[in-house]
């Protein structure tokens, strides 16, 4: 008989046929766990090699973590017969029959096991019926809240008070970077993965981006810098020195101009020129420009860097970053010098507008060029990009009129 053409099956007999293969999968995975468990039971190692798990390494050219856990799940599951020859229920008998259903994946058996270490015998009931609905990882979440829900009324131990834990940061500069390592007790932990999670979400897909491509740990550290951006914009942070917290930046102004050489953060630290002229964009940002012979040509105050009553007018007007194709709401964006500050360019309406992290770091380091044309930041992609330059506006925020010409 031929194979029937999935091509012409309509989307939901497709989607019901893949359904019914994993059901098929799973019982014929039960099937040759009962078989491992037999090979186990005879001592089939003696005969074989070392063990169980390291014969299946041999024979089916699994990884040896992968025929181990195999080998694992198949003792939890199957009945074990005694030398006078009765029958002892599987360690885990409700999994057992959901598993022989083909209703759980092995996955699911891992994940109900690591929970049933912690409860009572009674909980693998409500635990397996949540894995049928749930994919592996949710059971890990519900084993937790089924934990406190059957020991919440247990009597406190009485003997020592716990020790309350110990929140610690380690600073340390390598290179030119801070290697920040954390220990956070539970709630703190919990608020700073909350205020992580949304900034860490994907960047949208742009035809001249593409998806993100950044993993997750690049997005989490890209996340934490936006949390720190935020932090410095806001109106309640302690002061330092007597005033709020700001960051310092001293180099000389031929240096800026020309885009060369090294700026000193009061921290000693040493940054690149195009670097400072992005940080000069920011709030919470004193540069100290010095002339040839290192006299103090200008200290612009941080009252005098994108105020908050400006911010909020271009927040009315970009309603967030302008890049074409950016999605990021005002509060994850920076007030960018479309004229560069380091050029010239005026802390004005005329002369800024609002940029996510990513990009302004993009139009400091690249050949996008920015210009507002009747209040509409217009940009520019390299020839590289597009050979024609066409000007480009982000609709994102606006209405269909308002379109580069």
């Amino acid at each position: 008989m031929s194979e029937p053409d999935f091509r012409l099956l309509a989307t939901d007999e497709l989607l019901s046929a893949v359904v019914g293969d994993v059901v098929e999968i799973r019982v014929l995975e039960n099937a040759m766990m009962q078989k491992i468990a037999e090979l186990e039971r005879r001592g089939a190692a003696s005969e074989l090699g070392r063990n169980v798990a390291d014969v299946l390494r041999h024979a089916v050219r699994w990884d040896l973590p992968t025929a181990q856990q195999w080998v694992a799940r198949a003792g939890l599951l199957t009945r074990e017969v005694t030398p006078t020859g009765s029958v002892l229920e599987p360690e885990l008998p409700v999994t057992a029959a959901a598993v022989a259903e083909g209703a759980l994946s092995g996955e699911h058996v891992s994940a109900v096991a690591k929970a049933m270490k912690s409860l009572p015998p009674e909980a693998e009931q409500p635990l397996v019926e949540y894995a049928r609905e749930h994919e592996p990882r949710a059971v890990k979440s519900f084993a937790r809240d089924l934990a406190y829900r059957l020991f919440q009324n247990d009597p406190e131990p009485g003997e020592t008070e716990p020790e309350l834990p110990v929140n610690r940061l380690r600073l340390h500069w390598k290179g030119d970077q801070l290697e920040v390592r954390a220990s956070l007790d539970k709630i703190t932990g919990a608020k700073l993965e909350a205020m992580i999670d949304p900034l860490a979400k994907p960047r949208s897909t742009t035809p001249d981006e593409g998806p993100d491509p950044r993993t997750r740990p690049e997005r989490d550290g890209d996340a934490f810098a936006d949390l720190i951006d935020l932090m410095l914009r806001a109106d309640r942070l302690p002061e330092h020195g007597g005033e709020p917290v700001t960051l310092t930046v001293t180099m000389n102004y031929e240096d800026l101009a020309a885009t060369t050489g090294v700026a000193t953060l009061d921290t000693r630290e040493q940054v690149s020129a195009k670097l400072v002229r992005r940080l000069a964009c920011n709030a919470g940002v004193i540069p100290v420009v010095l002339g040839g012979r290192s006299e103090q040509l200008d200290i612009g105050r941080k009252t005098r860097t994108f105020p908050a009553a400006l911010r909020r007018l271009l927040v009315v007007r970009d309603k967030g970053c302008t890049f074409p194709g950016c999605d990021r709401p005002p509060k994850h964006c920076d007030a960018h010098h479309i004229r560069h500050w380091a050029n010239g360019g005026a802390t004005s309406i005329d002369n800024a507008t609002l940029l996510c992290r990513h990009h302004h770091t993009l139009i400091h380091q690249s050949e996008w060029e920015v210009t507002l044309r009747d209040g509409t930041p217009i940009f520019i992609p390299p020839a590289w990009l597009d050979p024609a330059r066409t000007p480009r506006t982000n609709t994102a925020f606006r209405d269909g009129r308002q379109r580069a010409a």
